[in-house]
C-alpha cells in the first residue's frame, strides 16, 4: 500500500543539511514526488533552491518503512526556503501548488500525514502574535480541501542556536515563536508537537545541520507513530541513526547506486556494466 506524506514550510523542512556530512539513504519503496512522477527517495528531496541539502523527510521515512516493510512511502516536497507564514495564506501560490500536488499524490496513495516547519522568517518584529490564527486557517483549509478532515499534522520546533549568529541572530523571537507552535499543536484535534531540544546548525546560524536533521525525523515520526507530542530528544539517537544503515540494499538499489555514480562521474561505464553483470 502506498502511503503519502505532504512536506510544508520554509528551508528546515526542504533542508539545508550538507551532504556530504552523513551516509545517503537508499530504499526503493522510499518515492519522492518530482516533476509528476514518483522517482526512487535522493537527497535532496525539496529541490527548492541549488543549495538544497538534508532534510528531516528521509530518515522520518525510513523509520515508517522500518515499522511498514511491506509498503512504500511517498514523499510530496512542498517547502520553499525563506517562506513566511503569510507567503502560505490559502489565497497565495505556496498554498495552492501544496494543494495541486497532494491532489495529484492522492491519485496514486493515500495521505497519510502532513509535515510541517516553518517560523524562522516570523521570528522578529513581533509577528509571532498573528502566527496561530494563521497557521489555523492554513491546517483548516488543507484538511477541508483535501477532504483528511483527522489527518495528523506534526509541528516541529525551532532550534535553541537561534538568535545567536550568523543569519540566525535576526530570529531573536523564535521563542515567542515555539510558543505558539506548541500551543497550536497542544490544542488543536490530530496535531502533535515536536521539540528541536540540543539540534545544531551550519555555520550560518539558521539551518539546521545533516546530522540533527537525522535526529529530527526519527522525532518526527515518534510523535507520528506514538500520535503524542515529543517534548525532549529521543534516547540513544546517535544509535538509532546508525540502524537506519544497517541493511542489504537490494538489486534494483544498487543499481540506481552504481547509475548515480556514473552519472557523477565518479566510476567509468565500464564499472557500471561490471555492476549490471554482477546484479543480475
Amino acid at each position: 500500500m502506498m502511503k503519502s506524506f505532504l512536506m510544508l514550510g520554509q528551508s528546515n523542512m526542504a533542508g539545508r543539511g550538507f551532504i556530504h556530512e552523513v551516509e545517503q539513504i537508499y530504499y526503493e519503496n522510499i518515492k519522492m514526488l518530482r516533476n509528476g512522477r514518483w522517482q526512487m527517495m535522493v537527497e535532496p528531496i525539496n529541490y527548492d533552491r541549488p543549495v538544497a541539502g538534508v532534510g528531516l523527510a528521509a530518515s522520518f521515512a525510513v523509520a515508517w518503512i522500518n515499522d511498514h516493510p511491506d509498503d512504500t512511502i511517498d514523499l510530496i516536497p512542498c517547502a520553499e526556503g525563506g517562506s513566511s507564514i503569510d507567503e502560505w495564506d490559502v489565497d497565495g501560490p505556496l498554498f495552492k501548488h501544496a494543494i495541486s500536488e497532494a491532489k495529484f499524490a492522492m491519485e496514486h496513495s493515500e495521505l497519510t500525514g502532513i509535515l510541517w516547519h516553518q517560523g524562522e522568517s516570523d521570528s522578529y518584529h513581533g509577528n509571532y502574535k498573528g502566527y496561530y490564527p494563521k497557521l489555523l486557517k492554513i491546517i483548516e483549509t488543507l484538511r477541508k480541501e483535501l477532504d483528511v478532515p483527522t489527518i495528523p499534522v506534526l509541528i516541529g520546533g525551532l532550534g535553541d542556536y537561534l538568535g545567536k549568529a550568523g543569519f540566525g541572530k535576526s530570529a531573536e523571537e523564535y521563542n515567542y515563536i515555539n510558543q505558539e507552535l506548541e500551543s497550536f499543536a497542544t490544542t488543536q484535534k490530530h496535531c502533535y508537537f515536536i521539540i528541536a531540544k540540543e539540534l545544531t546548525c551550519n555555520p550560518d546560524g539558521i539551518h539546521i545541520d545533516a546530522i540533527s536533521q537525522r535526529k529530527f525525523g526519527l522525532r518526527y515520526y515518534e510523535a507520528f507513530s506514538k500520535k503524542e507530542h515529543v517534548f525532549e530528544p529521543l534516547k540513544k539517537e546517535p544509535e538509532l541513526i546508525a540502524s537506519i544503515h544497517k541493511k542489504e540494499y537490494t538489486n534494483t538499489e544498487k543499481m540506481f547506486i552504481k547509475s548515480m555514480e556514473l552519472a557523477f562521474g565518479k566510476i567509468t561505464y565500464e564499472d557500471f556494466e561490471k555492476g549490471l553483470k554482477n546484479n543480475m
